[in-house]
């Protein structure tokens, strides 16, 4: 995804630099004690204690615009000492404080406390309790400030010199308004019992009685030419005083999801935390499509990238089917309204394309410096044909997915065409102006593809891991074809995929290496690094038999493992450095796609090695995955070393567990064809192991898995289990009453 890593074409003189552009290095600054909330595309980015400094990466957002930029809280003109954040949720928190001590004295009488909710604008509860006997009488002042400058700008440190917006005071609120050529923007904080409103400033006299407490509430209301924020572009009334209340929805709606989820039953407390984790990270980072309210997607990742973005949210969603199937539709029908249309080299828009990245939001067209997508990408296109045949395995209805047949189509054909402009077979890129990405695909940083030697790849590149995705569509295309009555474009997708898949191992095998090259080059020659982009061929099924068992050698060798996942670059290649953003650092979800690629061929130990290593990483970090890791070994460091500008959340690390769970279940539904597939290799401190109400086409299942076998209740009755045994933790397989013997693929 486009995320912290640096970037390098020029940054444009306006201020106004795409965002797919943005070229910058991570922010040079980043307070360690900064506490994020978040709730759909909004999210509040603060200190410890609570306040918004604006000459800090800090703000409360919406629609990728920096609605505050100063939310101070002083008590008797000092700020409030931190003690401690109790996150009730994603969107809300109570930061809580202490007064400063009165003069004379070495303790604080005064305790702060401040419950902050954030949805579409923020509302926040001032509670000073008093733990003296006598009655405290102090000045409290809030000062507000909203530059509504660019989430980029914020992020790049770039917000220099903006004028600030005008401010106007009414009644008991204070408003911010900024008018740009566009639109109009305001943040409104709604006061309650201010004893004066001044300059961005309100300030309380409060009289807190000995043992008791003090209380005022603030709402800050966001809007654009007069809409208030969650209505922008839907033809919908203005909403009524209750929907100004941010927070209110954010708790039905996570409330909601929790409700429709699966329920996992094992003894194994940091599995069961970390899929806790995973489920709510998923559920905050959910944002709607403003043209279809009903229509979920997902965002890539909190906090600069509460947008869709094609790959990640592809990629994500897949992961998520055993959570949720609508999640992968909803996706497929929003990426499908935003398909590339027509040719135009700003923003990289083809015919049939699907978008690297989209603004849903009211500031679109200023945060991608003129142009609501982009579609510099060069696997989002064939990840989203696969996906939709993963959808048609999983048992979606034919009335959902039929639809999508046009996109799909479309799809294909942009990658044998504009997707493959000099007809030599392979999906390749190369950015058509100097403000796009110079790398398209998942590393896209721009060192992100090397040589050996450490040289950088020149464009056209067309890398491994595309055309493994490429291979995917069209043998899902295939599937429904022959499924749907098209036996014509059945057979010619079968035969381009196995046309595909011989071309591949013949082009990219580096046979006196013992690995596929990450890429072809402009020369069309190998580029010969070792990286885990060739994983990902594993998983996709391209990589010939013959071939498997010295990759997956090379993939789970010390070289590329280290104890927490698989690095992005083998520590022998002159690029190596485990610090860096995507030349040896770990990604979890490059690594869980490493591990389903290893399972999937049959290579369980390895798998399995990759895949408790990642699950370990993420006990070790609270059950929640970061966007990346350092890729130090963990005999070196015991605990993953941190990627200091991280996202987290962040989507596809968030689903990475999901995707683990379903390749150690070997859980491969095929329901079109009346049979759901399961090959459990499960550790035995996870055992017995239940899983209620997983959704698989209309249904809602129940997976239970023991030492002895595996079964599945619920299963609609055309359908029927395959599952000849497990296999526990010592990597033995145990049918029900036989003896141990070795698995096979």
């Amino acid at each position: 995804m486009t995320a912290d890593g640096p970037r390098q074409a020029p940054v444009a003189s306006s201020g106004e630099a795409a965002a797919w552009a943005s070229d910058a290095a991570p922010p040079a600054y980043r307070d360690t004690t900064s506490v994020t909330l978040l709730e759909g595309s909004s999210f509040c980015l603060c200190s410890a204690n609570g306040d918004i400094e604006d000459d800090r990466v800090a703000g409360m957002f919406v629609w990728d615009t920096r609605f505050l930029s100063r939310w101070l809280l002083n008590v008797d003109g000092d700020p409030v000492e931190p003690l401690a954040t109790v996150r009730h949720a994603s969107h809300s928190a109570t930061f809580v404080g202490r007064a400063a001590p009165p003069p004379g004295h070495a303790d604080s009488r005064l305790l702060v406390m401040r419950v902050r909710q954030v949805a579409a604008g923020m509302r926040e509860e001032i509670v000073l309790r008093n733990h003296s006997d006598e009655t405290a009488s102090v000045v409290v002042t809030l000062e507000t400030d909203s530059d509504f400058a660019d989430v980029f700008e914020v992020k790049e440190r770039r917000v220099v010199n903006r004028a600030r917006g005008q401010l106007g005071v009414t009644g008991a609120d204070l408003t911010h308004v900024h008018p740009g050529a566009a639109d109009t923007r305001s943040t409104t904080v709604r006061t309650s019992g201010a004893h004066q409103l001044s300059g961005g400033r309100a300030t309380f006299r409060a009289v807190v009685p000995a043992r008791g407490d003090w209380r005022t509430t603030l709402t800050v209301v966001v809007a654009v030419d007069g809409h208030p924020a969650g209505r922008v572009g839907t033809r919908v009334a203005d909403p009524g005083p209750q929907e100004h209340v941010p927070g209110r929805r954010a708790t039905d709606r996570q409330a909601a999801w929790r409700r429709s989820l699966p329920v996992l039953m094992t003894g194994h407390e940091p599995l069961t935390h970390t899929l806790r984790c995973t489920t709510d990270d998923l559920g905050a980072l959910q944002i709607p499509d403003p043209d279809e309210p009903a229509r979920r997607v997902v965002a890539a990742g909190a906090p600069w990238f509460m947008a869709l973005f094609g790959r990640d949210a592809l990629l994500t969603s897949w992961m998520a089917l055993p959570l949720d199937q609508q999640l992968a539709l909803g996706t497929l029908q929003t990426l499908a309204r935003f398909q590339g249309r027509r040719t135009d080299p700003v923003t990289e828009e083809q015919p049939g394309r699907i978008l690297h990245e989209v603004r849903l939001g009211a500031t679109a067209a200023l945060a991608l410096g003129g142009g609501q997508a982009y579609y510099g990408t060069a696997d989002a296109t064939p990840l989203f044909v696969a996906l939709v045949g993963e959808l048609h395995k999983w048992g979606l209805p034919r009335r959902d997915l039929e639809p999508l047949l046009p996109a799909v189509d479309q799809a294909l054909a942009w990658i044998a065409g504009d997707g493959d402009p000099d007809g030599d077979g392979f999906v390749e890129y190369q950015r058509m102006t100097a403000s796009g990405l110079l790398n398209q695909g998942w590393k896209d940083s721009f060192d992100g593809v090397n040589h050996a030697s450490g040289r950088l790849a020149q464009a056209p590149i067309a890398l491994a891991e595309v055309q493994a995705y490429v291979y995917a569509a069209l043998v899902s295309r295939a599937r429904l074809a022959e499924d749907w009555g098209d036996p014509g474009i059945a057979l010619a997708c079968h035969e381009k995929a196995a046309d595909l898949k011989r071309k591949f191992n013949d082009r990219f095998w580096l046979p006196f290496r013992g690995w596929f090259a990450v890429g072809l080059d402009r020369d069309k020659e190998p580029i010969d690094a070792l990286t885990s982009n060739v994983g990902h061929c594993l998983w996709t099924g391209i990589v010939d038999d013959d071939k498997a068992a010295v990759l997956a050698d090379r993939l789970a060798g010390p070289s590329m493992l280290t104890g927490f996942g698989v690095r992005t670059l083998d520590e022998g290649m002159g690029a190596y450095n485990p610090m860096s953003y995507h030349n040896g650092s770990v990604w979890p979800h490059d690594s869980a796609i490493v591990a389903a690629g290893l399972l999937r061929y049959g290579f369980t130990d390895a798998g399995k090695q990759v895949a408790f290593g990642l699950l370990d990483a993420a006990a070790r970090s609270g059950g929640r995955l970061p966007e990346l890791f350092c890729g130090y070994s963990r005999e070196e460091f015991a605990d993953p070393v941190p990627y200091p500008t991280s996202c987290s959340p962040q989507a596809w690390a968030a689903a990475s567990p999901l995707l683990l769970m379903r390749a150690l279940l070997g859980f491969e539904p095929d329901l079109p064809a009346g049979r759901l597939r399961m090959r459990p290799t499960l550790p035995e401190s996870w055992l017995p192991l239940r899983i209620e109400n997983l959704p698989l086409g209309t249904a809602r299942v129940t997976v239970e898995v023991r030492a002895d076998g595996c079964a599945v209740d619920g299963l609609p009755p055309d359908v029927h289990l395959d599952a000849p045994e497990v296999v526990t933790g010592d990597g033995a397989s145990h049918p029900p009453g036989g003896q141990p013997r070795t698995v096979e693929r």
